[in-house]
């Protein structure tokens, strides 16, 4: 009984590899800020945004609620 090896995948050139590395989007972090340094010391906060109010509120059970 004779085995073979499976074929070796081709070798990835530098340039391969460069423009690989080019065309991936680069990463940025997500800012992250705490709802109290939002809120303040109040319960609610209007947010504009495309010309329109959002309202962000704390909610009796201290969950985050955003409406239109």
């Amino acid at each position: 009984m004779t085995t073979t090896m499976p074929a070796t995948p081709p070798a990835i050139t530098a340039h391969a590899h460069a423009a690989t590395l080019a065309a991936a989007p680069a990463v940025v972090p997500t800012k992250r800020i705490t709802s109290a340094s939002l809120m303040g010391d109040g319960r609610e906060v209007e947010i504009e945004h495309s010309g329109r109010i959002y309202r962000l509120r704390i909610t009796q059970l201290n969950k985050l609620i955003l409406t239109a």
